[in-house]
């Protein structure tokens, strides 16, 4: 069970960052990141920190779209 969850984790890891390259999404990176930390702590800590960064995104195009529609009135 453990080889199969690291092989499908680093599928999804490297088709994701691929992927991500060419218009995709990040989503199969974080799915990767997720399966592969069961196993390797780096991994949760790449976790943490691809996590942290889309919260950061997120909060940055909510300010900025909250903006654009405040200065529409």
């Amino acid at each position: 069970m453990k080889a199969l969850r690291l092989t499908f984790g680093a599928l999804l890891l490297v088709s994701g960052i691929i992927l991500t390259l060419l218009p995709g999404s990040i989503l199969l990176v974080i799915s990767g990141l997720v399966l592969l930390s069961y196993d390797w702590p780096r991994a949760r800590g790449w976790l943490k920190i691809s996590q942290k960064s889309m919260a950061y995104g997120a909060k940055k195009l909510d300010r900025f779209m909250l903006m654009r529609k405040l200065k529409k009135f």
